[in-house]
């Protein structure tokens, strides 16, 4: 599994606004220029974190995106879903409805379901507060 600059940058959108008060709206200015992300690729990235429900977006001078819940309750696995799609340690994880159409010929099928179970129950662990404190869950 390989974590797309999508995905990483968002959790980088998602950790820059956390690391401003809950009440400011952060202007995506800002954020491209702290992240070193080009505007085009963040105003596209946060348009995926808004689909999700994350962000909230005011217009005007004093606009910007906020996060719509504290830290604490979004978690990094939600996060990164949410801009890559899935997270699927290889692509027959990913059959649209959940069996892979090989699964009775298919001896390493149980790998990549504990594999992807395993990484799945980490990310979900760890959350936007877990890393701004620094403090990840044990493995």
């Amino acid at each position: 599994m390989m974590i797309s600059t999508k995905g990483r940058y968002a959790l980088r959108v998602m950790m820059d606004l956390a690391q401003n008060p809950p009440e400011e709206y952060v202007a995506l200015g800002g954020v491209a220029e702290r992240q070193g992300i080009s505007m085009k690729y963040l105003e596209a990235i946060v348009a995926l974190l808004n689909k999700a429900g994350f962000l909230e977006s005011r217009r005007g001078k004093a606009g910007g995106y906020r996060l719509v819940l504290s830290p604490a309750e979004y978690t990094v696995g939600e996060i990164l879903k949410a801009a890559e799609g899935g997270l699927a340690p290889v692509n027959c994880r990913e059959c649209s409805d959940g069996d892979c159409p090989r699964a009775d010929q298919c001896a390493t099928l149980p790998l990549w379901q504990r594999l992807d179970q395993l990484v799945e129950n980490f990310l979900q662990s760890v959350t936007l507060q877990d890393m701004l404190d620094g403090t990840l869950p044990p493995v």
